[in-house]
């Protein structure tokens, strides 16, 4: 199971059931009440507990900088280099001397750098499960046109349509985001993924790095009304205002005009078809080749 895992193979059995899936909602085979079938118009209020992320990145930095003018730092200092010679030389508890640092107040960031220093940082290999999707929407009528108007665009702009999948902030679900970015393969976007928990800077720096078409943030972890919006922020500081941002995830309707109304292109929540999304965004892209 260990060498499965450092191959990556859990991850891609889970990702290919949750993109074929998906598929199979989206094409109408399975049926989901309220979802794909008997829909309403409805809506029901829900009372959602709002956190001001800003206020709260604020007051953490406030705490840590309390604890960094307050602690004895030879000391911190010390359980730090104590952590990184027991990780060098495999002699001595490594558990036992991060409970002696958190006392000594060193910080979990400081803590994780310090071993981090010897055992280097894991990194994900990403791969997407393509031609899943493709398998159970080829004779989706929806599919067929997102796929047709893929070609249209890629026949005007000389390349494919490209597209960043991304996640940002401490957000760490990505199933939602790899089975977007494989579908969008399927439908004939040339496709990006970012690694997990970058900062905005980072995705628009992968964005611009890739000259991509659209970013599209996955956000499942209430962070979409600070994150999305410096995104797009530092789109146009860069002056890459013609990149379109999307966002898509467990979004509450209510920020829907929120995040239009600081430049997003387009939020598409829980249940959306992504064959009609794609056509939605490559008719945006394809109206910019009008004369």
């Amino acid at each position: 199971m260990v060498k499965a895992i450092e191959l990556g193979l859990p991850k891609m059995q889970i990702e290919e059931a949750a993109t074929r899936k998906q598929a199979r909602i989206d094409s109408g085979k399975e049926v989901i009440v309220g979802v794909n079938a008997f829909r309403t118009d409805s809506r029901t209020d829900i009372d959602l507990l709002e956190v001001d992320n800003t206020a709260v990145l604020q007051q953490q930095l406030a705490r840590l900088k309390e604890i960094r003018d307050t602690r004895n730092e030879a000391d911190v200092s010390g359980a730090l280099d104590a952590i990184e010679r027991c990780a060098a030389g495999g002699e001595g508890n490594l558990l036992e001397l991060s409970v002696d640092a958190a006392r000594k107040r060193a910080t979990l960031g400081e803590i994780s750098s310090a071993l981090e220093t010897v055992y280097g940082r894991y990194r994900a290999t990403v791969k997407l499960n393509t031609t899943i999707y493709l398998s159970q929407m080829q004779e989706n009528s929806l599919f067929q046109e997102a796929q047709n108007l893929a070609d249209t665009f890629a026949s005007l702009e000389g390349r494919r349509p490209r597209i960043l999948v991304a996640k940002v902030g401490q957000d760490g679900h990505d199933r939602g985001a790899k089975v977007i970015a494989a579908a969008f393969a399927d439908i004939g976007f040339d496709v990006d993924i970012s690694p997990l928990f970058q900062t905005p800077e980072e995705v628009v720096q992968q964005a611009l790095d890739n000259d991509v078409h659209l970013v599209g943030i996955s956000s499942l972890a209430g962070g979409h009304k600070t994150l999305i919006p410096t995104i797009v922020e530092e789109l146009k500081a860069a002056n890459r205002d013609d990149i379109l941002v999307i966002a898509g995830g467990v979004i509450p309707e209510r920020d829907y005009d929120y995040l239009y109304e600081r430049g997003v292109a387009g939020v598409f929540g829980p249940g959306t078809v992504i064959a009609e999304a794609a056509i939605k965004l490559l008719g945006i892209l394809l109206e910019r080749h009008k004369p």
